[in-house]
């Protein structure tokens, strides 16, 4: 079946397509140009493998490369160094060689622990992300962050390594629960909320048929969300300034799923809630108005979405969980605020107080 849509991430020798569309999962057409060699290793999840690894394995088949699988536990608490072990384990195990490919199939988790042993196996091997959560689509799985978390902080351990190509099937986004397609909506709304007012316009018109699971919707909403932090990547592929602003929301919300415990917030619920804090502050700077505000909140309730943070994180315990941020520089807290809708900027320079006030209310 060819892509509905294909964008081009244009990084010079690192650059890939993102494939978007409908029963591509299969294809083996997509996977053959960016297979470099003769072996591949799908890693998947308890979750996802199920559902739709024999389908990628058949395609693997069919084009002639010797293939084996992976299956890892499910959920954000097994991201961590000890999944990537397992990983280089059965590559090693295996023999795979420098040409081998991994193949990335599931949500953003495995698509992170997946790149990131694909970054330092035999010092970099090709991998392909098959991203199917919604959230993984829109945001993990393009722009090469790979890497896993720690007990202090969140993605503290990882590297930038570019996939080969993205194959994003909409039509996994079927079997997607709702709590998880509702998560990969905040993502989605991020996009409108920094970047591009009129998309925030299209999806406060289309909301509803996006929440119910309208493939033609999702199809659309991963286009542009895609097309944006493409863009934003080919400009600052290292987030040495601009791409942080990809990031609003981000440092609030790995706060929340640190101090909850990894998987207990999913990473788009704590998002969510983080994107309501920084427009919080973002007001008591005077940079935004109350429209801003009420338009986000309506938009994300919508999407099924918390507007607010567990109840029981103090601040102090905020402040410190916020420090431990890659944005930190000398241990300045930096955030993503917005000066506009579609206008966001990183910000050290912000009201210390006014940010105790944010987090207190």
């Amino acid at each position: 079946m060819q892509p509905t849509h294909t964008l081009d991430v244009d990084l010079g020798d690192r650059s890939y397509p993102i494939y978007i569309g409908s029963q591509l999962l299969g294809d083996a057409g997509l996977l053959r140009p960016h297979l470099h060699g003769s072996s591949a290793l799908i890693v998947s999840n308890q979750t996802v493998a199920p559902l739709y690894l024999d389908a990628v394995a058949a395609a693997l088949d069919t084009i002639g490369v010797r293939r084996d699988q992976l299956v890892l536990p499910d959920g954000e608490q097994h991201k961590t160094m000890a999944a990537v072990e397992q990983i280089l384990d059965h590559l090693l195990e295996n023999r795979h060689d420098r040409r081998s490919t991994i193949i990335a199939l599931g949500g953003g988790v495995v698509g992170d622990i997946a790149g990131f042993a694909a970054a330092i196996y035999q010092r970099g091997v090709n991998f392909i992300q098959v991203p199917t959560t919604l959230l993984s689509q829109v945001d993990s799985s393009v722009g090469g962050k790979t890497g896993v978390n720690h007990p202090m902080g969140k993605n503290m351990i990882g590297a930038f390594y570019q996939p080969q190509c993205v194959i994003a099937d909409i039509g996994s986004l079927a079997t997607l629960p709702a709590r998880e397609l509702s998560a990969g909506l905040a993502e989605v709304i991020k996009y409108g909320l920094i970047h591009d007012a009129a998309f925030f316009d299209w999806l406060e018109q289309h909301m509803d048929e996006l929440v119910a699971g309208e493939p033609e919707l999702l199809a659309e909403a991963v286009l542009v969300s895609c097309r944006t932090k493409a863009k934003v990547v080919e400009l600052d592929e290292r987030e040495a300034g601009l791409r942080a602003i990809l990031n609003l929301g981000h440092t609030f919300g790995h706060a929340i799923e640190t101090a909850m415990g990894y998987g207990n917030w999913l990473h788009g619920e704590a998002v969510a809630a983080g994107m309501v804090m920084a427009i919080d502050l973002s007001i008591r700077q005077g940079w935004i108005d109350e429209d801003v505000r009420r338009r986000s909140l309506a938009l994300l309730e919508r999407a099924g979405l918390p507007v607010a943070p567990p109840p029981g994180i103090r601040v102090e315990q905020f402040l410190d969980l916020m420090a431990v941020d890659k944005k930190a520089v000398d241990g300045q807290i930096r955030l993503v605020l917005l000066r506009a809708l579609g206008e966001a900027f990183v910000c050290d320079d912000y009201d210390p107080a006014k940010l105790e006030a944010t987090l207190a209310a």
